[in-house]
């Protein structure tokens, strides 16, 4: 019976702290240097379609990293930006594609309702092979459509440093 318990007390201790193990997490977020390099390519290249925008990366977390403006941007295009940014990041999902399925879904039309949400074109998660690091919001371009094409053009551009 000694032993017994001796056992059972030793698996309960093992199985405690593998549990307070598991509640450290390793996750993958995109650095200042990164963020800076996309914020930067997303503005040449709306800027090579004659568009004056406004970029914003932010982190996992959807904390502003980085932020540039054109400088014939309107004012405008900074919070629009932010927030097409921190809705690609915390939903893991373009705002074009977002804004698609609520005009169709009567159930996700209430996402315009979410606080910082914004369902127009122009925001793409940043990802690192599967992982969400961040995600990129362009704001200013004549159509959410081209803010999204404007996105895309800058992740392409640093694909080779998001494997």
């Amino acid at each position: 019976m000694h032993f017994a318990f001796k056992t059972l007390s030793a698996t309960l201790i093992a199985l405690a702290m593998s549990a307070s193990h598991a509640q450290v997490r390793t996750e993958r977020n995109i650095g200042l240097e990164l963020a800076s390099q996309i914020a930067a390519a997303g503005v040449a290249a709306c800027a090579e379609k004659g568009y004056a925008v406004a970029v914003t990366v932010v982190d996992r977390a959807g904390t502003v990293k980085a932020v540039q403006r054109a400088d014939a941007a309107g004012p405008h295009t900074l919070g629009s930006s932010q927030q097409k940014a921190y809705t690609s990041a915390s939903a893991k999902a373009s705002t074009l594609m977002m804004m698609e399925n609520a005009q169709k879904n009567a159930g996700a039309a209430n996402l315009v309702y979410l606080p910082g949400f914004l369902l127009l074109g122009g925001g793409l998660p940043i990802k690192a092979g599967n992982d969400v690091i961040g995600g990129i919001g362009i704001g200013g371009a004549p159509g959410g459509h081209l803010d999204d094409q404007c996105a895309q053009a800058a992740l392409e551009k640093v694909k080779e440093q998001l494997k």
